[in-house]
């Protein structure tokens, strides 16, 4: 990490909300089954907001968790930057809307689309302020209500995604630990393969767009897949010859879930044990950009991680976009 101080993650929190959507009650709801979801993808389940949850209310509740275990108040926050393609609203900001309600009164406040890379292109942005000095603390959350834009009557999208929020709360660490490599990406060109037609100044909100039904995501799945297990590995391999570590000293790998065999041809490549792995997917499905910091959280919470690891996160998403970071794990404040 070039820059005056070294900067890492000082705690994380993630919220999932209750209600439970099976591969069983898919099979109610489209021509699906659990073998062909299970096999394809390695879902079982997935979390959906309630009628009154938006973005905003998930990442309140996983910022309260990551401020909390970083025991850093909302007024000593410098920054927030939300990652979400399923804002609130257009405008303003899910991060402002976050800011008044933790009360971080002075916090600056923006959002980040980059979809499911949405959470890395945020702590890539925010670790830059805190190494040049100009903030000390900034909080970086991914949320996603995608069961809000999904089609439930297309098999091909209604059967990946799934909502839930995770943060992270960014700050100085001790000289040697914390981030040591960045890698981010885009390729606009592949735009199309993902996105949601309508709602946008392109194709405004109309009687027609409504019942073409294109304010719900759209995907081809097949050259998405292409793309992610190409940009999966090499984003990887990117941040280990820029940190100078070789693949055999991974500690542990916090990919993107969105597809198990995605994640597994990964993990062949660079020959990790399972151990060392963190997949989630299972049982919240893709949750765009709150899948990498929820899977981080909760294998923190399950004592996976501990003082000095070398970790790695890595996803790829809609725009599309793609990234990549590796740390060395400290929650020490400098």
């Amino acid at each position: 990490m070039t820059g005056t101080h070294a900067v890492g993650i000082l705690a994380t929190g993630s919220y999932t909300p209750e209600r439970v959507l099976t591969n069983a009650d898919l099979e109610k709801m489209v021509e699906t089954t659990d073998e062909w979801i299970v096999s394809r993808t390695g879902i079982r389940e997935r979390r959906i907001s309630a009628p009154e949850q938006a973005s905003s209310d998930l990442a309140y509740e996983a910022a309260k968790k990551a401020l909390a275990k970083a025991k850093i108040a909302p007024e000593d926050l410098d920054m927030i930057i939300v990652a979400t393609v399923t804002p609130d609203y257009s405008f303003p900001s899910t991060a402002c809307l976050l800011q008044s309600r933790l009360g971080a009164a002075k916090a600056a406040a923006l959002d980040v689309s980059a979809a499911c890379t949405g959470f890395l292109y945020g702590i890539t942005t925010a670790a830059q302020f805190i190494a040049n000095g100009m903030y000390r603390y900034v909080l970086v959350v991914g949320v996603e209500t995608l069961s809000k834009i999904i089609n439930y009557e297309d098999r091909n999208t209604c059967v990946l995604f799934g909502d839930g929020a995770g943060a992270a709360v960014i700050g100085r660490v001790k000289e040697g630990y914390g981030f040591k490599a960045f890698d981010l990406g885009a390729d606009g060109s592949g735009g199309e393969l993902l996105l949601q037609p309508a709602g946008g100044s392109r194709k405004p909100a109309t009687q027609e767009t409504i019942d073409q039904k294109l304010h719900f995501v759209q995907m081809s799945g097949s050259e998405v897949f292409k793309f992610a297990v190409r940009v999966m590995n090499s984003a990887t391999e990117k941040v280990l010859d820029k940190a100078g570590l070789p693949k055999e000293e991974i500690d542990l790998l916090v990919p993107h879930q969105a597809n198990y065999r995605i994640i597994d041809a990964a993990v062949k490549r660079f020959g990790l044990s399972d151990d060392k792995v963190v997949i989630n997917l299972d049982r919240y499905g893709n949750m765009s950009s709150a899948s990498i910091p929820v899977a981080l959280d909760e294998a923190f919470e399950e004592g996976r991680i501990k003082e000095g690891d070398n970790i790695i996160l890595v996803g790829f998403g809609g725009g599309l976009t793609w990234g990549a970071t590796l740390l060395k794990w400290s929650t020490e404040q400098a």
